[in-house]
């Protein structure tokens, strides 16, 4: 009966962990993918739901979102952006790969909780240094805003906040209703 617990948890852990890599993963990804007609990618690109003007035009560019930036300043997004592409691109395949070997280790008949563990802990250390470069990335962008754009954008994180807690104490609501049933 332990043994399944400690099995579920590892496992439950284990695709936790995963699952936030996928994330990070799928997005970078999508930052490859050529755009469909009809199939916008959610920041950018030429399907965009709205018609975007691009990966750093008026309705895309993450978490710009709608700040309107000059040609410069697209310019240099662009720039930055790939070369954090760039510099990730060890890391990430890494991480799929270390995924691969644990996908293995918790496939077979028997389970080394030992193994598990130290697999998942190499993969956050990896995960560790994807997220560092994010926010490099992430500093390296807002440093070539004007401070005009900049208020905008603390202007933005404001309201996401805000809705998110709406949302978070909407499902707080809900969730004594659904019990009950």
């Amino acid at each position: 009966m332990k043994l399944n617990t400690i099995k579920t948890a590892a496992l439950a852990l284990a695709l936790s962990v995963s699952a936030a890599g996928t994330v990070a993963l799928a997005q970078s990804d999508t930052q490859q993918a050529p755009a469909r007609e009809g199939h916008g990618r959610k920041w950018g690109g030429e399907g965009h739901r709205r018609g975007g003007e691009g990966r750093f035009g008026r309705h895309g560019g993450g978490f710009f979102g709608d700040i309107e930036l000059t040609d410069a300043q697209k310019t240099q997004m662009r720039q930055i952006h790939e070369s954090h592409r760039a510099a990730t691109s060890g890391l990430r395949q890494e991480v799929q790969a270390k995924r691969q070997e644990l996908r293995q280790l918790t496939s077979g008949a028997t389970f080394d909780e030992g193994a598990v563990r130290a697999k998942l802990t190499e993969i956050a250390a990896v995960e560790a240094k994807l997220l560092a470069e994010q926010f490099r990335m992430r500093q390296e962008s807002q440093a070539i805003l004007t401070p005009e754009q900049k208020t905008q954008l603390e202007q933005r994180r404001q309201e996401f906040k805000q809705r998110f807690e709406e949302r978070r104490e909407r499902r707080a609501e809900k969730t004594p209703a659904s019990s009950a049933r």
